[in-house]
């Protein structure tokens, strides 16, 4: 490791799912010496005892507190500690760990991560909730507590990388990549008739429902514009997506002078987990490089707005503020669920956010003590969730 400086102590919050996976991966592949102070899980209480073993964390949590008697089990005369239940992950995202990796999914993930925020841990974000619902607070508390907030995902990830604090204030544009989904190429009369399989077919990548149907409708990208938003103090007037099927430039930052920097690499989730452990270091690790010479012709274009609306709502509820950004995202999360169980169509989906934000009161601002933050979200979310039932229950009457 030469002179590095990393992490000793480390917790993943989210441990069994790909991101969680991956960062264990990074450790084992780049022989880092970590101390895990705890692995949290959801549900896969077998994986989760299995990496228990293989990392020996001062404690093991399941969510699901049915679990725990599982887990207890496999875990067995193992000398490590376990627990279970919400406020056991929130415990291990509040312990002494120097780094923590948030990655639960969903709205599960932001209490832990303001947690985790509040202990003054370098936190490797990958929970898009966390900045989408609550991202001023999460962002103030880190700073007050002495720590940080790196991104993860690879779009902010590549803009963290190239953007220079120093000259932030001559930042033009920012430019975030997507692949288009499995419907970039598609006609809106195509898409209005989309199955649920062909919308759960992403051209790239092996995902989950709900985030794969997020790439079909671009509401991914959405959300990723309002996270960048919160994380780069950066209207949104000055941040773009552009369509890049070959997801080999991951976003971009333009300057004033005329110049635009790009971070590129092969789609790997990996490299900028290694950014975010080792930040503001480089991780040697067998990385997988990039090939240029072979990996052919970079294209890009810009989305078609009337066939991916996400965008400009999403857009809409960032220039809105308070608790908007909240209440689209809890909408979208019924919206996909709705479409998921086959009771609405694939075009519906950001109807009915669009139809719960105008319903909702999107004057409200985030400006509570840093404690209300969670409580605040978990209203506003509660509120858009009804509302979006609502709108859905219509469309099926209908």
């Amino acid at each position: 490791m030469g002179t590095l400086s990393l992490p000793r102590k480390v917790s993943v919050l989210g441990s069994t799912g790909s991101i969680g996976v991956s960062t264990l991966d990074l450790f084992e592949q780049a022989g880092v010496e970590v101390e895990i102070v705890g692995l949290t899980a959801g549900r896969n209480v077998a994986r989760l005892a299995e990496q228990a073993l293989r990392w020996r964390p001062e404690v093991a949590v399941i969510d699901d507190e049915t679990l725990l008697p599982e887990l207890r089990e496999r875990l067995k005369g193992s000398g490590i500690a376990t627990a279970a239940g919400a406020q056991a992950v929130i415990d291990v995202a509040a312990a002494d760990a120097q780094w923590v990796m948030s990655a639960i999914v969903g709205f599960a993930g932001l209490a832990p991560t303001l947690a985790a925020a509040r202990s003054g841990a370098v936190i490797a974000l990958a929970n898009k909730e966390s900045l989408v619902c609550a991202g001023p607070s999460l962002l103030r508390i880190a700073k007050l507590a002495g720590g940080a907030v790196v991104p993860v995902d690879s779009e902010h990830s590549a803009i963290f990388q190239v953007l220079d604090p120093l000259a932030a204030a001559q930042v033009s544009r920012l430019i975030l990549t997507s692949s288009g989904g499995p419907f970039r190429d598609a006609s809106r009369e195509q898409m209005a008739a989309a199955t649920l399989e062909q919308a759960l077919a992403h051209p790239n990548f092996s995902m989950g429902a709900k985030i794969s149907i997020d790439s079909a409708t671009m509401m991914n990208k959405g959300l990723e514009v309002i996270e960048a938003a919160y994380l780069f103090s950066m209207p949104p007037e000055r941040i773009e997506v552009l369509v890049h099927p070959q997801q080999i430039i991951h976003s971009l930052v333009e300057y004033a002078d005329g110049s635009t920097l790009a971070q590129l690499g092969p789609p790997d989730m990996r490299p900028p987990i290694a950014c975010a452990f080792a930040w503001p270091d480089r991780l040697p690790w067998p990385a997988p490089k990039l090939d240029l010479v072979t990996a052919g012709p970079l294209t890009f274009q810009h989305p078609d707005p009337l066939k991916f609306p996400a965008l400009s709502i999403a857009k809409q509820a960032l220039a809105a503020g308070g608790q908007a950004p909240a209440a689209m995202n809890a909408a979208n999360e019924r919206a996909v669920s709705a479409f998921l169980d086959r009771r609405i169509r694939f075009l519906d989906i950001p109807d009915v956010v669009a139809e719960t934000l105008e319903r909702m009161d999107r004057t409200e601002s985030v400006t509570a003590l840093d404690g209300d933050a969670v409580e605040r979200a978990r209203n506003t979310d509660a509120a858009a969730r009804r509302v979006a039932d609502e709108v859905v229950g219509g469309l099926v009457a209908a």
